[in-house]
């Protein structure tokens, strides 16, 4: 585990203007990850010991904090993250915490995978944030209660080792574990307030749910899709488009700034394993005046595979799901899809199953991963 960077101590107290003026954050390098802990996925904080100030599901709250200076409850300062109560001591002759006194909450990961980096983000918290965190992964199958995690024969990995963290920052770690998590334990020593909780790694699925679906999203975050590079992620990034569920706003898509060149932009994904695509669909939901105007889907085995075009350059039409049929099916183990001449789509779904080949390499890397 690396910390990049360190960040730590009180941040000034809050003096009016912009809260994130003085905000400290970096560019960590596992960000383009996608994030495992999104409730998009299905993630959720399924239990904590304690959130008398505030709730423990806003660590997963998709966007960032917010602070409002006057926001006030029967309990005290009501802030946009997971905070808990002061911890005191046994007595008046030893008022403190011990070293051992912390606060904890459990998080189910939206779907199990290999964790690159986590963000513990302090963001508002200046005087009243941990003074250190520590982080914890298990892989438990199913869908197992509080209960269950917190038994005593649940192996517990460390992710984080108890690290000093600062206030009102965005405190990363670079994670260096190659193993299948299912849940994390998140740690807060003594006590305080965390606003955001981000996860960031590669989907890791089962590969005997994926043998029972049979035909499925062979591109989709949730089954082991990634996005690999893109042209352009002015607006939004690319990984919108394998995201679960039909986009809900346009910038839930992805859309690129507008060219004015004669190129066009792309996105460029890596399949689950390798697969047999039997039909696609580009779905523009909610990008009206700004679609992309045409777009074509190309495939290739292997990393050095040659790219063969699946889907010619096809008008496409504004919020509208378009869905094509292809008359045999297509094998490769990545997929690129064009647009042009820019804008954005929504969502892209390549419906197949995997390959022999492909069925085996997935299997293999769940039993490599302790799956």
């Amino acid at each position: 585990m690396t910390a990049i960077p360190s960040f730590t101590g009180d941040a000034n107290p809050y003096g009016g203007g912009d809260p994130y003026a003085d905000y400290r954050t970096a560019d960590f390098p596992f960000t383009q990850y996608a994030d495992l802990a999104d409730r998009r996925l299905g993630a959720g904080v399924i239990a904590a010991n304690d959130e008398f100030f505030a709730q423990r599901e806003n660590l997963l709250v998709p966007e960032r904090a917010e602070f409002d200076p006057e926001h006030f409850g029967h309990k005290g300062k009501i802030m946009d993250g997971w905070e808990t109560r002061r911890r005191r001591g046994a007595s008046a002759d030893h008022p403190w915490p011990t070293a051992e006194d912390h606060d904890w909450a459990l998080v189910r990961l939206g779907a199990p995978g290999v964790i690159r980096g986590i963000v513990v983000d302090t963001a508002h918290f200046r005087g009243n944030y941990p003074q250190a965190v520590s982080i914890e992964g298990t892989s438990v199958a199913g869908s197992p209660s509080p209960e269950e995690l917190l038994a005593d024969d649940v192996k517990w990995t460390t992710l984080v080792p108890r690290t000093p963290v600062g206030g009102h920052a965005a405190n990363g770690f670079a994670i260096a574990v190659e193993q299948r998590f299912t849940h994390l334990r998140v740690n807060q020593h003594p006590d305080g307030g965390i606003a955001r909780l981000r996860v960031y790694g590669e989907v890791a699925p089962d590969p005997a749910w994926l043998a029972v679906l049979s035909t499925f999203d062979v591109v989709a975050l949730e089954n082991g899709g990634q996005v690999e590079d893109a042209s352009n992620l002015f607006y939004s990034p690319a990984t919108n488009t394998i995201q679960p569920g039909r986009s809900r706003k346009m910038d839930d898509g992805w859309e690129t700034r507008r060219r004015r060149d004669q190129g066009n932009d792309w996105i460029r994904y890596r399949l689950v394993a390798q697969s047999q695509i039997r039909a696609i669909e580009i779905d523009t939901a909610y990008l009206k005046g700004n679609s992309a105007g045409w777009a074509s889907v190309s495939v290739k085995d292997g990393e050095d595979g040659d790219w063969q075009e699946i889907l010619p350059r096809t008008r496409l039409q504004p919020d509208t799901n378009h869905r094509f049929v292809l008359p045999t099916p297509a094998v490769g183990t990545h997929a690129r899809v064009d647009i042009f001449p820019d804008g954005g789509i929504s969502r892209l779904r390549l419906h197949g199953s995997l390959t022999d080949q492909g069925a085996s390499a997935l299997a293999a890397r769940h039993q490599e991963l302790g799956g």
